[in-house]
């Protein structure tokens, strides 16, 4: 179970849709003054060098932020994630790429805060070096379906919630809604974020289908692709659902995406969807 190692897929085109999501979502939040609190669930070390071992073996980054880096014609939304992470390699070489983590802490405000959980005993102690200095951020060497479930409702009365697991159990398709069901029910105007990865249409459509039974409201799915075909040859896409997003959240992302995508497609066609699962 903590076999999976971020290091090896760091900034590919997965990563690019999550951080693009998840900076999003955290711009329209911090645009009101009250505070906000950030919760990860399986947050990783926080930060990764591209050229590091782990991350040159397949160079999944070329494919990804690589494919991003030095343009100058990127709509608004991928130009401000894109300078982010020039912004963390502080200069025009791309050598490191950052986590969920430091895209919150870099977006939050000083009346926000951040609860980040990871179990992996490598990567835990590189999260907590980054974050050493920042007093807003408690990172925590817990299981982060269990210690999100005891930090809502959060004290702010406002949240995101990033939930990232690495899928090596095949029940965390069916996990994953259930656990953001359960954080519903106990606060319901949380924004909740789930990251997935296509392997199989048959797991993803299970998924899709329990967000849209699950009783929640204001569900959207974000996803890019390699093919169009996802079954029985590895990853081939990856996709977002976000409970309770920003109501202008839809359309940059496809706009974003209409530009992304393309770009990392197979065919050189966009494929790629930005859908509303449930309405209000």
């Amino acid at each position: 179970m903590l076999s999976y190692r971020h290091a090896f897929h760091a900034g590919n085109y997965a990563d690019v849709l999550k951080h693009l999501v998840v900076c999003r979502i955290l711009d329209y939040l911090t645009q009101k003054p009250a505070p906000l609190r950030y919760i990860d669930t399986h947050a990783g070390a926080g930060v990764y060098r591209l050229d590091s071992e782990e991350a040159l073996r397949n160079a999944e980054f070329r494919h990804g932020i690589g494919m991003l880096w030095g343009r100058n014609d990127l709509p608004a939304t991928l130009a401000a994630y894109r300078d982010l992470v020039a912004e963390f390699n502080e200069g025009d070489v791309l050598q490191q790429y950052p986590g969920s983590p430091w895209f919150a802490q870099r977006l939050l405000r000083a009346q926000d805060r951040l609860e980040l959980c990871e179990l992996h005993p490598r990567d835990f102690p590189s999260l907590q070096r980054l974050f050493r200095d920042d007093r807003r951020t408690a990172c925590r060497f817990e299981d982060g379906f269990e210690h999100s479930l005891a930090l809502v409702p959060p004290h702010e009365r406002r949240a995101l919630v990033l939930i990232d697991p690495s899928y090596e159990l095949k029940q965390d398709y069916t996990r994953v809604v259930d656990h953001v069901r359960s954080l519903h029910r106990r606060f319901a105007t949380g924004v909740y974020a789930v990251w997935y990865p296509l392997v199989e249409a048959r797991r993803v459509k299970t998924l899709e289908a329990a967000f849209i039974n699950s009783g929640m409201r204001r569900i959207h799915l974000y996803e890019v692709c390699l093919t169009a075909h996802h079954a029985g040859r590895g990853m081939s896409g990856a996709g977002m659902v976000v409970v309770n997003p920003p109501w202008k959240l839809r359309k940059e992302l496809r706009e974003a995406l209409a530009y992304f995508a393309p770009l990392v497609s197979e065919t050189g066609r966009p494929i790629f969807r930005c859908v509303e699962l449930a309405g209000e």
